[in-house]
């Protein structure tokens, strides 16, 4: 039977007696300060939550070809699993305090890994906090294990596929940047503006009500399918800044039933490493 991507904190109290050993993964973080994701989590955290932080563990070696959040190697996150104690058949559920932005590049790059039972909790630790539930602080001890998935579970593409694939008109590239920096008129992160030519925008924001709960499966998938017409599931390919909320997006379309879009992992900021590619402002 397979597992729903998103939980709420409703149901997991109701559950939390069933003996299922869930592991928490808090993904706090902060584009704007590395440091700060790790703070907050020791601040406060759902019971037991490991850390994995966006820039060390849930991304890759940045070089002069790729992104701001290159996909870690695989052999790297399983290593920084091992070490959280996590193995590959617990039951995990991973959080922020950011609408699921980073919960979101969690969940996909467990899932990139072959990991089944993976789930993103809706509404993230403040829902947590308001359900009345309990919140520990300071570090958490683990008993480090041995982690081995299976590689590239989830499709990605390179900055070369996507090229080849929008050449010959084969793939619907979805950008979940907002309006405003899709569109070239305000870029705070990037030294270009703009957006790839034929990219379709789809602010990852759309995906929430708002309460910053996930639409039901029923909106969401009213939604893409309107967006993407009569395109194949398997043609929508998925980008944003760095390749972090570009996950947001494909996250609403498993949850929907619309699954097996891909991720452009290198995503803009890749994108623009090469002042050869085409760039769009409108």
């Amino acid at each position: 039977m397979s597992v729903s991507p998103l939980v709420s904190v409703e149901a997991l109290q109701q559950n939390s007696g069933d003996g299922e050993d869930i592991r928490f993964i808090d993904c706090q973080a902060s584009l704007a300060d590395h440091l700060q994701g790790r703070r907050d989590w020791l601040s406060g955290h759902l019971p037991g939550a490991v850390h994995l932080d966006l820039e060390q563990d849930l991304s890759g070696t940045i070089t002069a070809e790729t992104g701001r959040h290159p996909l870690p190697r695989p052999e790297d996150l399983e290593m920084a699993l091992g070490r959280s104690g996590i193995h590959p058949a617990q039951p995990l559920v991973a959080y922020d305090n950011d609408g699921g932005i980073f919960a979101v590049r969690c969940w996909w790059l467990l899932r990139w890994l072959g990991h089944q039972n993976v789930r993103v909790l809706d509404g993230g630790l403040e829902a947590w906090r308001v359900a009345g539930g309990v919140v520990e602080t300071g570090p958490v001890r683990t008993e480090p294990t041995t982690y081995r998935g299976q590689r590239e579970a989830m499709p990605s593409l390179s900055t070369e596929s996507l090229q080849r694939g929008l050449g010959q008109q084969a793939l619907l590239l979805l950008d979940a940047r907002s309006g405003e920096r899709f569109r070239g008129e305000k870029e705070a992160i990037d030294p270009v503006a703009g957006h790839i030519p034929g990219a379709i925008n789809h602010p990852f924001a759309h995906n929430l009500d708002e309460q910053g709960r996930w639409r039901t499966p029923a909106e969401l998938k009213t939604l893409y399918q309107t967006l993407i017409g009569d395109w194949p599931v398997n043609t929508v390919v998925h980008m944003c800044g760095s390749g972090v909320t570009a996950c947001h997006n494909l996250f609403a379309m498993e949850y929907a039933g619309l699954g097996g879009s891909a991720l452009y992992a290198g995503s803009w900021s890749e994108w623009i490493r090469d002042p050869a590619r085409p760039v769009a402002r409108d």
